[in-house]
């Protein structure tokens, strides 16, 4: 069983997805954890727009990476550059992945727009996640 941890700065939007994505991808196979250098809780927006892909993180929590720097993690996937930049040290032998998702959180304009933009970057985690799964299984 591999452990992975997602990493981003507030562990609110971009990590939550890319977690509920690879526990319905990897099943199984790991154990996937997702942590922010900050914490700013989970975005509701965040929430509904994994609803519409009948993915619920609705209980997932907003964690600090200092809260997981005992865990073995066998892969640590950041999220967006400042996490990548700020990432902490894990021992071990970590495998370090890096893809800077654009933040969803910072979309501007109507409610309706705003959805459009979560919605684009969720596509994006999504496929990447499904891809990580693949090559991790292989």
């Amino acid at each position: 069983m591999k452990n992975i941890l997602v990493l981003c700065t507030g562990n609110s939007c971009r990590s939550q997805i890319a977690e509920g994505y690879l526990k319905h991808y990897a099943g199984t196979k790991a154990t996937i954890y997702s942590a922010g250098i900050e914490t700013h809780g989970v975005n509701p927006k965040a929430i509904k727009v994994m609803a519409e892909d009948h993915i619920d993180i609705s209980t997932h929590t907003s964690n600090n990476v200092n809260e997981y720097l005992d865990i073995p993690f066998d892969y640590v996937i950041t999220v967006c550059d400042n996490a990548n930049e700020a990432c902490p040290y894990f021992p071990g032998n970590v495998k370090r992945f890096h893809f800077n998702f654009p933040d969803p959180a910072k979309a501007k304009g109507t409610e309706e727009e705003i959805m459009k933009e979560f919605s684009r970057v969720r596509e994006m985690i999504k496929v990447y996640s499904a891809e990580f799964v693949q090559k991790l299984a292989n």
